[in-house]
């Protein structure tokens, strides 16, 4: 029932995000007949996107190979939106992928090309300004939320290093580290001379 859920719901964003748009059809031409089959760590079963001419179709199970497998986490999904990123999130091993990956290039192109825009998508339920109200607070709330958390992170940091003292300062570790130096030192020329006295025996 989830997995419907999922299908169903992921079917209507990418097609009313991928396929309104009349600029980006010989983007989506280039996956047509394609078959990318997602494989999300936190979900049982994969999700499988079948391009067409004029939608894509969301579904949990397919019979026939996928042209393209993509395994990946659901938190490392917005990057794929970047495509001067793929290369790098399969050498840091975020990425894993099998079969043709031009599908994989080609779907973050289209991705790419996709303007996101939270107003329109929910214009055709709430009407035009009420979505532009909304997504202006929404964002400005996230923008304010960020901002308090950026702060309360330089607050507890101050107040771990300077007020509880459970860590040390700047200058105490740098402190630290050069006595660590000059013992270590001490006890490479104290070695050094039980050597000789050694020899000298």
């Amino acid at each position: 029932m989830l997995m419907l859920l999922v299908t169903a719901a992921l079917e209507t964003g990418l097609n009313r995000l991928l396929y309104q748009d009349a600029i980006m059809k010989s983007a989506r031409q280039r996956l047509k007949g394609k078959v990318l089959r997602v494989e999300l760590a936190e979900l049982d079963s994969p999700v499988i996107l079948v391009f067409g001419e004029t939608q894509v179709d969301v579904l949990a199970a397919w019979d026939s190979l996928a042209d393209c497998t993509l395994k990946i986490r659901a938190a490392t999904l917005p990057a794929l939106r970047q495509r001067s990123q793929l290369a790098a999130l399969i050498k840091q091993g975020d990425l894993e992928v099998e079969g043709d990956v031009q599908v994989v290039q080609q779907f973050a192109a289209l991705l790419d090309m996709a303007e996101l825009d939270p107003a329109e998508m929910l214009a055709p339920y709430l009407g035009d300004i009420v979505a532009e109200g909304l997504t202006q607070q929404v964002r400005a709330h996230a923008c304010g939320l960020r901002r308090r958390l950026s702060e309360h992170r330089v607050q507890l940091g101050q107040a771990v290093s300077e007020e509880w003292r459970l860590s040390p300062s700047a200058l105490e570790m740098a402190w630290f580290i050069d006595e660590v130096d000059v013992m270590d030192r001490a006890g490479t020329i104290l070695a050094a001379r039980l050597e000789k006295l050694e020899q000298s025996r």
